[in-house]
């Protein structure tokens, strides 16, 4: 007997909204209260938060604040338990958080319709992430990030994830979050480089989508570097903004395809960072990145000059060091060889995001790497010039 094959075809919506407040936690402040309220109107909803040490230790009031904040509001929140798990990159690097996470959710009786609540930076809810979407096959995710890279960019999308041979997000889910939650108080306690890092985005974002965004950045560099938090704020949302657009717009938000534009940069910057250890913030290891692949553009004439020029020197201008950290040849083709792991992750073709102007941006399916070295070359002899 034979059986004709059977079809299914059907459409998920998927809906999440990115807030913005100050002090989400005061006990006046009923943003948080009330976006639980709107999943469940007329009940306790379980919590389980997951907070970043980092932040734990610059904001020492916060737990405590959090279990008053759901004692206030306990017709509609029920706290079950404040986890405090160590930040930075090497939280997903090893398997020992995720698992603390999983051992909670199991043991609190964290279900389907109870909430995960990440307040960190963006290591922290790539993990928290992973584990709230593995357990039970998902369970509701709200992100409270902390950092300018985490507001504007890490939080912002789709993607969960940690480390794993050695590789950046080798193992990862797509995941919705329920909400995001950008709290601008979070940033006052940010160290100088944690500040600017984040900005990387931005000038990414920018510089394959956006012109007059690129021109803002570039106006506004001297203050963004000397922490002026209103240039800051617009700069999070216009960027967080063009993220979001791009997930609806793009046609891809769970990257089935090759062409990742968001990651303008990021093959380099990925392979950076684990060469160094993680010694380099992502967000540093993405102004090389970028700055590398902006010198091969031009050597490839795609841009001119002038672009170029243009996009090093606001770079330069938001307080980043360009320099490449590699020593010899062989640390030189180490470097190349993300290359292919950055072909391995998007699985099939090559495809590396360049730009052929300010706010255009052109997909490579292959890399000369002979330019790219001369590149390297180029780009690191710059950076001496600028800092002598």
């Amino acid at each position: 007997m034979q059986f004709k094959p059977i079809s299914q075809t059907f459409t998920v919506t998927y809906d999440y909204q990115l807030y913005f407040t100050q002090n989400i936690f005061a006990p006046d402040n009923l943003l948080f209260r009330d976006i639980i309220a709107s999943y469940k109107p007329e009940e306790q909803v379980k919590l389980l938060f997951v907070l970043d040490s980092g932040v734990h230790q610059n904001h020492p009031y916060l737990a405590a604040s959090i279990k008053s904040y759901c004692k206030t509001h306990k017709d509609n929140l029920l706290h079950l338990d404040t986890l405090i798990v160590k930040g930075g990159e090497n939280v997903k690097n090893k398997g020992n958080s995720t698992t603390k996470l999983l051992e909670a959710i199991d043991e609190k009786g964290v279900c389907r319709h109870s909430f995960v609540v990440v307040i960190g930076g963006g290591a922290v809810i790539d993990m928290a992430g992973y584990a709230a979407s593995i357990a039970h096959r998902g369970v509701k995710l709200i992100r409270i990030p902390t950092t300018v890279l985490s507001q504007n960019d890490a939080a912002v999308g789709v993607k969960n994830g940690v480390n794993l041979f050695n590789k950046k997000n080798f193992v990862g889910t797509f995941a919705t979050p329920f909400a995001i939650i950008n709290d601008s108080e979070f940033l006052t306690t940010l160290r100088q480089r944690d500040w600017i890092s984040g900005v990387a985005e931005a000038v990414k974002v920018a510089l394959i989508k956006d012109k007059a965004f690129f021109k803002y950045l570039s106006d506004h560099a001297i203050k963004l570097k000397k922490r002026d938090m209103d240039a800051m704020q617009y700069v999070i949302y216009r960027c967080a903004e063009l993220h979001m657009q791009h997930i609806a717009k793009g046609g891809d938000p769970f990257e089935s395809g090759s062409s990742r534009p968001l990651d303008f940069g990021h093959w380099a910057a990925h392979k950076l960072e684990q060469m160094t250890n993680h010694k380099l913030r992502h967000g540093e290891a993405v102004a090389k990145g970028i700055a590398l692949d902006l010198t091969y553009a031009c050597l490839m004439e795609f841009i001119d000059d002038t672009t170029l020029d243009k996009a090093i020197n606001v770079l330069q201008d938001l307080g980043f060091d360009l320099f490449i950290p590699i020593k010899n040849k062989s640390e030189t083709e180490e470097l190349l060889g993300g290359l292919e792991e950055f072909r391995e992750h998007l699985g099939g073709q090559l495809t590396i995001t360049l730009i052929s102007g300010i706010g255009k941006k052109y997909d490579v399916h292959e890399i000369d790497l002979k330019v790219m070295r001369k590149a390297l070359q180029l780009l690191n002899r710059r950076s001496k010039l600028n800092v002598a």
